[in-house]
């Protein structure tokens, strides 16, 4: 007799993997999603093998005594009551083999990429390996705090190189040293940049953009040029971007994208939640 609560732990879980070219942030992401589900308390455990915490999920005990590390194969986190497993991939092209096994093992990837180089070498070969198997991908554009490539020229690029069509679900006004923060398009607010590697999401400011009030145009008085161009860009990507569609998206045909700061916990927050809301669970697959 079938365990009635399988489908139920089963509904709950997500695999995913972290795919990207060596220096895009992947790490750095690992760590902060690790630090907003709550499985590390402290920025740097991710690096440092002899960090003071270790996490609270159900990890060998070998793990916990030597404290969290890139090394480990699976990282698994509790997060709005869903188990989600984090399967490391290493960065480097020498272990090009690893990478590639673990990528067999997910339901779904999280592509990271530079805001200043675009889609790299590394990460290209990596794309291919997830067409090959129709694997779903969410889309990071990490670093927008630094100076980079125009947002809408790195979706051009990201579309070229998926194969499918870019559905922007967080909007970035400005970057560089002029980064104001993000449009989250899906809630219809704005997340407002603040500096700082240990801050939780709650830490930020976010202005509600709903209706027909003063927050736009506090908002424009406020970053003038950069939130124009912000909200051209949205209404051009509104009228030129598809919507985002649940199945297209699990058939490896759209990928959502995001933007943010990783090193400054900055857009993870919407990373994490569109994991739990969007990525698959675990599914039957041919062997």
């Amino acid at each position: 007799m079938t365990d009635p609560t399988f489908g139920a732990e089963t509904r709950r879980r997500r695999t995913f993997a972290i795919i990207s070219h060596p220096d895009a942030g992947k790490t750095t992401l690992t760590e902060k999603l690790l630090l907003f589900s709550g499985a590390i308390h402290i920025a740097g455990a991710v690096k440092g093998r002899k960090a003071s915490r270790h996490a609270t999920s159900d990890w060998m005990e070998i793990e916990k005594q030597r404290g969290i590390s890139v090394a480990s194969s699976v990282m698994q986190m509790l997060y709005r009551e869903h188990v989600v497993n984090l399967l490391d991939t290493p960065g480097h092209k020498d272990f090009s083999e690893d990478t590639y096994r673990v990528l067999t093992a997910v339901d779904s990837a999280l592509m990271v990429i530079d805001a200043a180089n675009g889609v790299e070498a590394q990460t290209k070969r990596l794309i291919e390996v997830c067409r090959q198997r129709d694997t779903p991908i969410i889309t990071f554009v990490n670093k927008m705090d630094r100076e980079g490539r125009d947002p809408l020229e790195l979706l051009d690029e990201v579309e070229q190189e998926l194969g499918m069509p870019c559905v922007p679900m967080t909007w970035p006004v400005g970057q560089g040293k002029q980064f104001g923060g993000i449009v989250n398009l899906r809630t219809q607010s704005m997340r407002l940049f603040d500096a700082g590697a240990d801050k939780r999401g709650d830490d930020d400011e976010v202005v509600s953009l709903a209706g027909q009030g003063g927050e736009r145009e506090k908002l424009a008085a406020r970053f003038g040029h950069e939130w124009e161009l912000a909200e051209q860009n949205m209404a051009l990507m509104a009228e030129a971007a598809p919507a985002f569609d649940l199945d297209l998206f699990l058939a490896a045909k759209q990928t959502p994208v995001f933007f943010g700061s990783a090193v400054n916990n900055f857009g993870v927050q919407e990373v994490l939640d569109a994991l739990v809301d969007l990525a698959p669970s675990p599914r039957p697959r041919l062997s």
